[in-house]
């Protein structure tokens, strides 16, 4: 049986809180930590391409890193973009064969725990406790998914956006005082892909929102004064 590290889990599921890494990296059981490597990366380098073998699951230890595709016409669509504590790559557990889009780091340094399909089975097998998190992670991730499709298709852009900020505030956003304040690291071209409308929209939005006193920004950072009044 492999042992696992205890690791705080009281907030497992929330995306820049959580340290997947606690239970997620072969570093952290006895069996995997002589004979594993953590891969370092710059900014621009991709971690896979459309269309390689689907052979393995990633978490991020450090940095940034941009899930997309490309359209016919060349244009870079962004799916998501995952920072510390995220894990990608997780549909080679469902039987994926090949990638559908690309991971390219945007963040120097930025530093991921590569699994192998085998040895995350391992790891799931000889380990129920982390089968059921990893489970329960890819579980989340799909409800998720699918939330982001019925937001497309029932909910107008101003909807989408509003619901997008308060995610991503209490996802990846520091506590300050009533409100969050978010260090982000997107651009408005990378909203306006995660939220399906244009970037000339988002910054309308954004001004919008910024003139009704429901958010404050700059290029840097943004700031949610109060996550309540955050509202349609």
């Amino acid at each position: 049986m492999i042992n696992q590290d205890t690791g705080q889990e009281g907030n497992m599921w929330y995306i820049e809180n959580v340290n997947l890494f606690s239970i997620f990296c072969p570093h952290k059981f006895s069996d995997y930590r002589e004979n594993h490597q953590l891969r370092n990366f710059n900014k621009g380098e991709f971690i896979y391409f459309f269309d390689d073998p689907s052979s393995s699951i990633y978490l991020i230890v450090e940095g940034k890193i941009k899930i997309l595709y490309y359209t016919e016409e060349g244009d870079e669509v962004i799916k998501s973009v995952l920072a510390k504590g995220d894990v990608f790559g997780e549909l080679s557990l469902l039987g994926e064969e090949k990638r559908k889009d690309y991971a390219r780091v945007v963040r120097e340094n930025t530093t991921v725990c590569q699994l192998t399909i085998e040895q995350m089975q391992a790891l799931m097998k000889n380990n129920l406790n982390f089968a059921l998190k990893i489970n329960k992670f890819i579980g989340l991730k799909i409800r998720k998914l699918e939330r982001k499709v019925e937001a497309l298709v029932f909910k107008d852009v101003r909807t989408r956006m509003i619901e997008f900020i308060r995610e991503f505030a209490e996802e990846r956003g520091e506590k300050d005082g009533q409100g969050y304040r978010i260090n982000h690291f997107l651009t408005h071209k990378d909203m306006a892909d995660l939220i399906g409308t244009t970037r000339q929209t988002v910054t309308t939005l954004l001004n919008e929102l910024r003139s009704e006193g429901k958010i404050d920004f700059t290029r840097r950072s943004m700031f949610v004064p109060d996550i309540n009044s955050l509202s349609l």
